[in-house]
């Protein structure tokens, strides 16, 4: 169980490192050329006769980027299906009251900088644009080894479906 707990981890914080390439090496389009009524990353949420689904456009860089909910604090995400598990970087987890002591870093997670210790965590409810899963597994690790948030799939597995449909990121439960 430590080692696949560990492997997790590793994935999350490749992840993260291999998005930060990508953001370096993919330039920003000009925002001259953005029509004017477009919404990049913002979730549109519908509610169906089986269940509620979610939207998400990509973000100019090509990412896909929402807002969550934990203990009433919002916090912005971005959507990885290569993580295993959800991470937060200390100064998120910390607004919603969750502060892991020094001692609580005992997963060795590998980053492009280098061994990084996590902290494992349980995030009681996680409220994505009104689909809530409780109960669900996180990792918390320093501000300097991750930049951003990641929705991973501790979350993303919990839901009926996720899917890449027509350029935008679906999320239904």
């Amino acid at each position: 169980m430590r080692s696949i707990l560990i492997f997790a981890a590793a994935l999350v914080v490749l992840g993260t490192a291999m998005a930060q390439i990508a953001d370096r090496i993919t330039p920003a389009p000009a925002q001259a050329h953005a029509a004017p009524h477009a919404t990049v990353g913002m979730a549109a949420v519908t509610s169906e006769n089986y269940g509620r689904s979610i939207s998400i456009d990509r973000d100019p860089r090509g990412h896909f980027r929402t807002d969550g909910r934990i203990d009433g604090q919002r916090l912005s995400f971005m959507v990885d299906t290569g993580a295993s598990v959800v991470a937060l970087n200390e100064s998120s987890a910390a607004r919603f009251g969750l502060r892991p002591s020094r001692g609580d870093y005992k997963t060795k997670v590998s980053t492009a900088n280098g061994q990084v210790k996590a902290a494992r965590a349980r995030i009681a409810m996680l409220d994505v644009g009104g689909l809530i899963v409780r109960d669900v597994d996180a990792l918390v690790l320093p501000d300097e080894a991750l930049s951003e948030n990641l929705l991973g799939l501790s979350y993303l597995s919990k839901l009926k479906r996720f899917a890449y449909a027509d350029g935008r990121m679906v999320l239904e439960q």
